[in-house]
């Protein structure tokens, strides 16, 4: 039996276990990336662990989320990575060079390598034949120490595309076409893979937007093949000799087959707010728009703006409209304003933002309210954009920019024939705003700086005996990271801070949760299906531990969240019986009796007893050696410090 081409990386990678479906799997990371948002935390964390140098081969440091500076705080964060990353071997992206996923896809990746990144999006890579995974920044911090990253073997799926995208169809569609079919949570547990005669149709930059939204299906990373396109890229980019063939042998076998015909697609949106609620921009009809949003990891490319400057050449936005675009990197940038697109762009009337996340992650161009919002981004979560009640939606960069031009939600293959932009033989590239680290000789010579918003690890404890205590919040189904922890500009810059962006903890779905929590000292949230789906934020953990949470109880879970609950010394447990859900009510006393016991011995069924009803509620937390081990240390970081 043959191997896919993630079986065969990470076979190549696998340092412990099998590759059992479900398994535990130990693997080597060759590289890892960070941002600003989680990265403060991250090299905190580094830092506990003691490691003097990164043992990766290579690890980058990118300064894309808070780069709005209306305080000190986040400029003393990009002062403390970067200090932390001249000293300890850490190359450093400055704010400006762009977005982490789009620089390092253009500069650092590699086909057949692994790389895991505190962002969700870092499977932004398999477009370029990487195990590209997202992780919590804990997990960023022992790989770059020379730990191995732990994972279940996922399933396999094979999405075989066939035909060719029509004009004016786009990658975009292409994967809104997957979450159509799949919902964000039917990625769970599995690694997505692209072949098929389709395949050979679309550019790396196409592939890169397709494998970005893989993050939406819950998949824990999405790959393309390595083949003569990626080579291409890869030699415009001056990095042919990086590249290596990288295919599913023949007689591969998948879990599962999803077939799609590229020829049948149409321009499609993903309406408020979930990532999975799909129709064709024709279904939605001439909707009036108030805002349009072109950027961010998933549609930010060459490519991309590109295109969108030709549909703008010439003509103006509608009034009615507000229209910013944010390239995704410097190189990007560059290239625009020397071919004079920049200039078609502005002519038009469009709003230039920086190289950065930008209004992806709420830091700025919130929409007005009620405002409807075409954005090219991946996530249309309620309140992501910082205006609580817009509605957003997920289109493509043809999309977008007719809609721009008209004021209502607009076909793209109404504007005739479809512009054909190749991509450049060779890509303009200047490395002038990466830092190396200093020598290892000279490490001893950085001074590490540290401004006063930066606060240490919240305090951790090895897993009591027995678990006593009240249920501070109850929540429905696709519980989102945002909801947990908000991302926008006010609450960004807190990230290094845990007391203090704590006070924001679930606040989108309960203002009083975090008052409440800390007043009970110790207490457990319930939970329904998906809960933690989007964002690879630990501080979706950190944040709860500082209030007291002991456990997370809930139908079901998303990977990373699971992972960083874990990490954080928090139980995550999952309801044997969903419908038990409905035997829990907020203030009820929960019960846990001699659960460091069960956890010790190897028990994955456990009752929790409502005090309040009497009920008993079996319930399951499935963990390996390791997993176990780390609970009751306390977290991942106590677990680190105790073996070496």
């Amino acid at each position: 039996m043959g191997y896919t081409i993630a079986q065969k990386i990470i076979k190549a990678h696998l340092l412990s276990g099998d590759m059992t479906v479900g398994s535990e799997v130990g693997l080597k990371i060759d590289q890892t990336l960070t941002q600003d948002a989680t990265g403060t935390m991250a090299y905190l964390e580094f830092e506990a662990i003691g490691v003097p140098r990164v043992k990766t081969e290579k690890s980058v440091a990118y300064i894309d989320h808070n780069t709005l500076q209306t305080g000190f705080e986040n400029a003393d964060d990009h002062r403390y990575i970067q200090s932390v990353c001249n000293k300890h071997g850490i190359y450093f992206s400055r704010p400006g060079n762009g977005i982490c996923h789009q620089v390092h896809l253009e500069r650092f990746g590699k086909p057949g390598k692994t790389l895991i990144g505190s962002d969700s999006h870092t499977p932004t890579g398999g477009g370029i034949g990487m195990l590209a995974i997202g992780a919590g920044g804990l997990d960023v911090a022992v790989a770059m120490g020379g730990g191995a990253y732990y994972i279940q073997m996922p399933k396999m799926v094979r999405i075989n595309l066939s035909g060719k995208l029509q004009p004016w169809v786009s990658a975009k569609d292409i994967i809104l076409e997957v979450l159509r079919i799949m919902s964000v949570k039917g990625g769970v547990g599995k690694i997505i893979e692209y072949g098929g005669e389709g395949v050979k149709t679309l550019t790396v930059p196409e592939r890169a937007t397709i494998t970005n939204m893989g993050a939406e299906l819950g998949a824990t990373t999405s790959v393309f093949p390595s083949d003569e396109i990626t080579k291409s890229f890869m030699a415009a980019q001056g990095r042919e000799e990086d590249w290596v063939a990288l295919a599913a042998d023949d007689d591969a076998v998948y879990d599962e087959v999803i077939n799609i015909n590229l020829s049948e697609l149409v321009p499609m949106a993903a309406c408020p707010h979930s990532p999975d609620n799909i129709k064709t921009i024709e279904e939605i009809g001439p909707q009036p728009i108030d805002q349009v949003c072109i950027g961010s990891c998933t549609n930010s490319s060459y490519l991309d703006l590109m295109r969108v400057a030709a549909i703008l050449k010439g003509k103006t936005v509608n009034p009615k409209v507000s229209l910013a675009i944010a390239p995704g990197s410097k190189q990007v940038y560059n290239m625009l304003a020397r071919n004079g697109a920049l200039a078609d762009i502005i002519e038009a009337g469009a709003r230039i933002l920086e190289c950065a996340c930008g209004p992806c992650i709420g830091m700025g161009q919130s929409p007005n309210s009620k405002g409807i919002s075409l954005r090219t981004f991946n996530r249309n979560f309620e309140g992501r954009s910082g205006t609580r009640d817009g509605q957003i939606y997920l289109v493509s960069p043809e999309t977008a920019a007719a809609s721009a031009l008209t004021g209502v939600f607009t076909d793209p293959r109404t504007l005739g024939d479809a512009v054909n932009i190749p991509l450049p033989e060779k890509f303009e590239y200047n490395d002038n705003m990466v830092i190396a680290p200093v020598a290892e000789e000279d490490m001893d010579s950085v001074e590490v700086l540290r401004g006063p918003n930066i606060k240490p690890y919240p305090a951790t404890a090895p897993l009591q005996d027995s678990i006593d205590v009240p249920c501070s919040l109850k929540v429905g189904d696709n519980i989102t990271t945002d909801h947990i922890m908000p991302a926008g500009a006010k609450i960004l810059p807190l990230r290094s801070n845990i007391p203090a962006i704590s006070e924001h903890c679930f606040t989108v779905c309960d203002k009083d949760f975090p008052a409440r929590a800390k007043q009970l000292g110790s207490s457990i949230i319930v939970g329904g299906i998906n809960y933690g789906q989007g964002s690879s934020r630990e501080h979706a953990a950190l944040a709860p531990l500082y209030l007291g949470i002991k456990a997370v109880v809930v139908k079901s879970f998303a990977r990373i969240h699971r992972a960083n609950l874990i990490n954080a010394g928090i139980l995550p447990l999952t309801f044997v019986n969903a419908e038990d859900y409905d035997a829990i009510s907020e203030g009820d006393e929960l019960a846990l009796p001699d659960i460091r016991k069960s956890i010790a011995d190897g028990k994955e069924e456990f009752l929790l007893i409502n005090k309040t009803t009497g009920k008993e509620i079996p319930v399951q937390c499935e963990l390996s050696g390791r997993t176990r081990d780390i609970i009751l240390a306390g977290g991942l970081l106590d677990y680190t410090k105790n073996h070496g």
